[in-house]
């Protein structure tokens, strides 16, 4: 039976074995298990059960990394992504005033939509029109963005009448908490020690108990919390996405989703080395994974799944084939045992995860070419616009809107696709129709 699972993940062709596949998921699942105390706290902020929001994440996530592992056998996880769930939260919930019920069933319509796009290769004609300094860009954006939530929640930047923004107090014993969770965090990462935000949330916790500004849980181990409160919330809700408004934040869903999975999908793939020729290999199936997820997460109670960044730190560790990603899968399964430990996962906890990873996805601006000014504003407006007006979704409007414009201005006109084109009247509608609502 070993041999015949390491026959079918492709052991020997890719010069791997079970120890550094092993290796490389428990890297991976260290890395990216904060998302399982981070999803329930972002999406609990919408009014969302936290508890069946941690169930909802685990086992999406669970479903997810063994989808990516056993069909596209690539060694890339797969959970709830970070930025969209600030989306779904910040800017369709608590700006729109839309319920999280109905926001749920706008993530389901819009992964449906997506499994239907992915089916018929549209989605990567699509994200195939979009300029690489653009998708850059988006990456970038959505991480200040995570960063500026980070630091808000922490405690370390605030809001201010005469400044709009101002630093927070020092004299607050929580906003300590978040100030030594990051630098810790910091420092380990500079190490590159693996799972290092991991180890930095678990010592923050520890620090918090410590000092009494985090009180302990009754039980660390429980039974897994019922998934009552979210699951099947979306399918009830369907028919409440009744209005322009509702339509725009579905086709949002899956704009953003666009970006940010098959952004991280094309990275980590060119990082495993399995790019050829320009050309992915089962690349398709990799797509049907993480919009397949999509679904099945919603019906659950979450936010969008896509492929995870912090993938790559199993990867870097050797993770080669997709038995990464379904050891990564049962870690999944075995975390969602531990609920209690939601309630020492505070804000101050949390808040240095979200500013590294914020400054992880920064990294993508070194690709952008900031010598050519009609490349550099759209990605710029892109880049500021989502963490100044608060919203993923109006930054990059800003830029898509603004690209041809500039392009043509440069006499560069002719190599704007039609698509990119079609794509900033959509824009230029969706404005419109946030403001009119």
């Amino acid at each position: 039976m070993g041999q015949r699972i390491a026959s079918y993940f492709r052991f020997d062709e890719l010069g791997t074995n079970y120890r550094k596949e092993f290796l490389a998921g428990l890297t991976t699942f260290i890395s990216m298990v904060y998302i399982l105390f981070v999803n329930p706290n972002v999406l609990g902020v919408a009014g969302m059960n936290k508890g069946a929001v941690f169930t909802a994440t685990a086992l999406a996530s669970a479903f997810g990394c063994f989808l990516m592992g056993i069909i596209a056998r690539y060694p890339i996880a797969i959970s709830a992504s970070l930025g969209i769930n600030a989306f779904f939260s910040y800017t369709v919930v608590l700006g729109m005033k839309i319920p999280w019920q109905t926001a749920l069933a706008g993530v389901f319509v819009a992964s449906i939509l997506f499994m239907i796009l992915t089916a018929f290769k549209i989605r990567e004609m699509v994200v195939d029109s979009i300029p690489r300094d653009l998708k850059m860009a988006i990456s970038a954006g959505i991480g200040l963005f995570i960063a500026f939530i980070g630091l808000s929640d922490g405690g370390l930047v605030m809001a201010d009448k005469s400044t709009i923004v101002a630093l927070g107090s020092l004299h607050v014993g929580s906003t300590w908490l978040t100030i030594i969770g990051l630098v810790l965090t910091i420092i380990l990462m500079s190490a590159k020690v693996p799972g290092a935000i991991f180890i930095g949330m678990v010592i923050n916790v520890i620090v918090g108990l410590a000092t009494g500004l985090i009180h302990a849980p009754s039980q660390w181990v429980s039974g897994v919390p019922s998934l009552k409160p979210t699951f099947g919330v979306a399918l009830g809700h369907i028919g409440n996405i009744n209005s322009m408004q509702l339509v725009v934040v579905v086709l949002t869903f899956l704009l953003v989703t666009f970006f940010d999975t098959t952004g991280t999908l094309v990275g980590l793939t060119e990082q495993a080395g399995m790019v050829r020729n320009n050309k992915i290999p089962r690349i398709g199936r990799a797509l049907a994974a993480d919009s397949t997820t999509m679904v099945v997460g919603s019906l659950l109670g979450t936010s969008p799944m896509g492929a995870f960044v912090e993938s790559s730190a199993g990867i870097a560790v050797g993770g080669r084939s997709g038995f990464t990603a379904v050891v990564v899968g049962i870690f999944f399964l075995l975390g969602s045992f531990f609920s209690p430990l939601l309630t020492v996962i505070t804000d101050q906890v949390t808040a240095p995860a979200l500013i590294i990873v914020g400054t992880l996805m920064a990294q993508s601006l070194k690709n952008i070419h900031w010598e050519k000014f009609e490349i550099a504003a759209p990605a710029f407006l892109i880049l500021v616009g989502m963490p100044l007006t608060y919203s993923i979704s109006d930054g990059i409007a800003l830029g898509f809107i603004t690209y041809p414009l500039a392009m043509i201005a440069a006499k560069r006109g002719k190599e704007v696709s039609s698509i990119m084109y079609g794509l900033a009247v959509v824009f230029v509608i969706f404005l419109w129709i946030l403001q009119a609502g």
